[in-house]
């Protein structure tokens, strides 16, 4: 497939996803909202997936300029692109089978934030910062956001995110329990690229229903959340990476993790 906001790489399992308009910083218009969408289905088959930022910016947010005949204005067009666009895409992030890395690169702002956030984990270079700058052009958090920054970082840093929409440095995101860490600007590629063929050569499918569990857990009660386990128990038990990992356990050897 052909992408032009975005590119595909496939690599040792590793799917990585380059948002690809640095001269916008990487302003996620429709067009990009469904390439990436797009480049999910195309990497079906990865095991972990990195998401960064080419240039100077992981992402501005949407694109409130107007791209051929898909503008983004007034309230009727931002119901229409979050509803058809920009949703559906963060839906799919957060049931993707597989755990996803973001690198986040400078600015992750507006929808770019809680795309950055629906990481797994979220390694963030040291000049980069996370805004909610929806206050400032008089509209609200979108792309999740009031569902996610709540139960990252509490009512309290939530509503500063929001509702004064400053910037939020990488190091004070990291302090907040915002993201998983910060390092240098140069290793930051390195880093997620590490960490992503770590993930990409575990359980697989034990590692999809932990990523259930976590998101479904920040909902429901103790009750619930012992009676997913058990199911995703089975789930993950009648893998053949279970299967081999018992194996390896019982061997004293590393296991060899095949993704089934």
């Amino acid at each position: 497939m052909t992408y032009t906001s975005i590119t595909l790489d496939i690599a040792d399992a590793v799917a990585t996803i380059t948002l690809n308009r640095p001269e916008r910083l990487n302003a996620c218009g429709l067009d990009m909202a469904d390439e990436i969408s797009n480049a999910l289905d195309e990497a079906r088959d990865a095991r972990a997936v990195v998401i960064t930022g080419a240039g100077r910016a992981f992402c501005s947010g949407a694109d409130l300029q107007a791209r051929g005949d898909r503008p983004v204005n007034g309230g009727e067009g931002s119901f229409a692109a979050l509803t058809q666009h920009y949703n559906p895409l963060m839906m799919k992030l957060a049931r993707l089978n597989v755990p996803i890395v973001c690198a986040v690169n400078g600015p992750a702002a507006g929808v770019g934030c809680s795309i950055a956030l629906a990481g797994d984990f979220v390694i963030a270079g040291t000049s980069a910062y996370f805004l909610q700058a929806f206050v400032n052009i008089g509209l609200v958090p979108d792309g999740g956001a009031s569902w996610v920054l709540p139960r990252l970082v509490g009512k309290a840093r939530a509503t500063e995110m929001m509702l004064l929409g400053e910037k939020i440095p990488a190091a004070k995101a990291a302090e907040w329990g915002l993201i998983y860490k910060t390092v240098d600007d140069a290793a930051l590629m390195e880093e997620a690229r590490t960490l992503a063929l770590r993930l990409a050569q575990g359980p697989t499918v034990a590692l999809g229903v932990m990523r259930r569990n976590i998101a479904m857990a920040l909902d429901g009660d103790f009750a619930s959340a012992l009676q997913r386990e058990a199911e995703g128990q089975r789930i993950a038990g009648s893998s053949t990476d279970a299967m081999e990992g018992g194996m390896a356990f019982l061997a004293k050897r590393k296991a060899a993790f095949q993704g089934k």
